[in-house]
């Protein structure tokens, strides 16, 4: 059984950054796409940002693009995703999944993990 475990959340104030890792318990990143999820309080859990196996193709949800950047080192089997100009509403528990490709539905991809709660103060 394969497990994805976040890490990097916390508390930061609005405009600071923070970055979050996804590391699996097997090398499964060097032949599994893998994207960023989260849901805020009393919302639909939603896509953040994919990034393809080997790291060519990106894509992003309008609200993060251009503050956001997801990347990935499949010599260490972690994913990342970088945030910058953090604002309130980025407040949420993120996710990350990995899956044969990038698409919006989390319950379709093979391994998901449990979740890192951001906080981003005003």
């Amino acid at each position: 059984q394969v497990q994805l475990v976040e890490s990097g959340g916390g508390l930061v104030q609005a405009g600071g950054s923070l970055r979050l890792s996804c590391t699996a318990s097997r090398r499964i990143f060097s032949s599994y796409a893998a994207a960023w999820f989260r849901r805020a309080p009393g919302k639909e859990r939603e896509f953040v940002a994919g990034i393809s196996w080997s790291g060519d193709a990106t894509s992003y949800a309008d609200s993060v693009r251009g503050r956001f950047t997801i990347s990935r080192d499949n010599a260490k089997n972690t994913v990342y995703l970088q945030m910058n100009s953090l604002k309130p509403e980025d407040t949420a528990i993120y996710y990350c999944a990995a899956a044969s490709r990038i698409g919006p539905n989390f319950y379709e991809y093979n391994y998901r993990g449990q979740g890192t709660q951001v906080t981003v103060s005003s």
